[in-house]
């Protein structure tokens, strides 16, 4: 018969994983040992975890963390895509950041992965018809993460943001599974024009610091777009793109860019540049 936590880490081994990191921390560091105390280990689950922790950042004299807590705990445990969805990002942020040491790490400090939760919370919202709710908690995420992502988009799992600062991602982008993105990047409408009019990124696509993809196009699977490069047309799968307009130069030299996390260009002398 396999005791208790043999039982909880064959069901859910990264949640383990993050107890066990924050009681060392604990241990480790005795001032912190409150706030790891109130963030974590006072916790039965990740998913509340991540409820509280949302809740107390973005609290204000507006809306209390208690009434917050309760709406991101209602998001988290009735959206059947979220255990996996943020479990999978934190995957991601440990594997693809070599500053990242520990799962605990995004969990406590890293605003690309919260910002992501707290919109995968409003992405809840608003297909529940509470876009009151999904909007304002865009709005303070974005005041307190930096990184605005509009509650509408369509944002798939083990999705790496890092730093953050300034990314914005619009009402009608996709993002798919296994993306990496860095600061201010932007997927962004084209103009005035309502409708369709944000980037769709297809699954393992890597976009570079500064990077602006806009309008109603497709960067293919397993792209990469160079650092402050403006995308304005498509982008076929397993391609490198840069420059202002963007132009694809190669192929990509690994066949998972997002995961290898690598920003050199290597032109080919088979794409006109």
């Amino acid at each position: 018969m396999l005791d208790e936590a043999s039982q909880l880490d064959r069901v859910d081994p990264v949640w383990e994983r993050v107890r066990e990191e924050a009681q060392d921390l604990a241990t480790e560091e005795t001032a912190l040992s409150g706030f790891i105390h109130a963030t974590v280990l006072k916790h039965d689950s990740l998913e509340t975890v991540i409820a509280a922790h949302l809740s107390e950042k973005l609290a204000n004299s507006e809306i209390g963390a208690s009434n917050l807590c309760d709406v991101f705990e209602q998001a988290f445990h009735q959206d059947g895509d979220f255990s996996l969805a943020m479990r999978a990002d934190i995957i991601a942020h440990f594997d693809r950041d070599p500053a990242c040491r520990a799962y605990l790490d995004p969990v406590l400090y890293f605003k690309g992965f919260l910002a992501l939760q707290a919109y995968r919370a409003a992405h809840w919202l608003i297909n529940q018809g509470r876009r009151g709710m999904a909007l304002y908690i865009q709005n303070r995420a974005s005041e307190v993460f930096q990184a605005d992502i509009h509650p509408a988009a369509k944002i798939g799992k083990g999705v790496f943001i890092d730093h953050a600062t300034g990314v914005v991602i619009g009402e009608t982008a996709v993002v798919g599974d296994d993306v990496s993105m860095l600061h201010s990047v932007t997927l962004g409408g084209s103009g005035k024009e309502g409708g369709d009019r944000h980037p769709k990124i297809g699954d393992g696509v890597l976009i570079s610091v500064g990077a602006k993809v806009l309008g109603n196009i497709r960067v293919g699977k397993c792209a990469k777009i160079g650092g402050g490069s403006v995308v304005l047309t498509d982008v076929p799968a397993f391609s490198t793109a840069v420059g202002v307009p963007a132009k694809v130069v190669g192929k990509v030299s690994s066949g998972e860019p997002s995961r290898q996390m690598d920003h050199s260009v290597e032109r080919s002398d088979n794409y006109e540049i």
